[in-house]
């Protein structure tokens, strides 16, 4: 299986495809998309941005564009859906969804929701309809593919507030996690203080910090710290960029301080790190 709608007045662009074809690796490396890739049958092994991830029978894990992806060719059980910027901005219709800062966002790891009996029905029944709307070519035939989607965002939005979050959590409560969030995001490279984005939000340090230690597993200064560190292992992995011109990107004074905190982060120095995956992708390779 594998369908594709493409708009091609504006370059909007939606698949859905269950790797039989293996025809996807290239679109699922780019930038220029969001993934949600679902294992629908048993568990699906991937890379991503230089990790081994496994995600398991009925969980669905969600990437934003930043996100590297390797899964291999003609994987079974699998059903990816990938979508650019201009068929569907999930930032410039967060109001819609609500899942900006939420499923999508570059602070941690991909989100993973896993779906009991129930949800897995609902979303099989969803993956069925949207099958019957790409073979059903006519003049509204995106629009109603977008409605889809959006239904599915919906849908998977809902249950990860549901199972991730804890359940005295309001939604007061939870839009200011996701403002956090969507904050981080947007100002990492020039913003590494939490008092920086408090200011932002026109609250107080001590007061997110609070919200994050009742309600989150990590604190807002990790949130940030590992934002930083994913966009260095990023830029240490897939670009020819000079350690000082990372360290200028993402808002270090100079190379020495960018390198300690790199190795608290990680454990090891960026050069290292550089050359343990120059390392691994060989060995990948031979």
């Amino acid at each position: 299986m594998n369908y594709t709608y493409t708009n091609f007045f504006d370059k909007g662009r939606f698949t859905i495809t269950d790797f039989n074809c293996g025809t996807l690796e290239e679109r699922l490396d780019k930038e220029a998309y969001y993934k949600i890739i679902w294992a629908r049958e048993g568990e699906v092994n991937m890379m991503i941005d230089g990790y081994m991830m496994t995600i398991k029978k009925n969980q669905i894990m969600f990437c934003t564009p930043l996100n590297k992806i390797t899964i291999e060719p003609y994987t079974k059980g699998v059903i990816v859906y990938v979508f650019n910027r201009e068929f569907y901005c999930i930032r410039d219709h967060d109001q819609e969804v609500s899942c900006n800062g939420f499923l999508f966002f570059g602070s941690s790891l991909p989100l993973i929701v896993s779906l009991d009996k129930k949800e897995e029905k609902s979303f099989q029944a969803l993956q069925v309809i949207l099958e019957e709307e790409f073979e059903t070519k006519d003049h509204i035939q995106g629009e109603m593919l977008l409605v889809l989607l959006k239904r599915l965002l919906i849908k998977a939005t809902r249950l990860a507030r549901k199972t991730m979050m804890a359940p005295a959590l309001k939604q007061e409560k939870l839009d200011t996690i996701r403002a956090f969030n969507i904050l981080v995001e947007k100002h990492f490279r020039e913003k590494h203080k939490v008092s920086e984005y408090a200011s932002l939000m026109n609250k107080s340090p001590k007061s997110l910090s609070n919200l994050f230690l009742k309600y989150n597993d990590k604190s807002p200064l990790k949130v940030i710290s590992e934002r930083i560190c994913l966009e260095a292992q990023r830029l240490l992995m897939y670009s020819d960029k000079t350690l000082s011109v990372i360290a200028e990107e993402l808002g270090f004074i100079d190379v020495s301080h960018f390198s300690k905190f790199f190795k608290k982060h990680t454990g090891v120095s960026p050069l290292k790190y550089k050359k343990e995956y120059k390392k691994f992708i060989t060995a990948q390779r031979t």
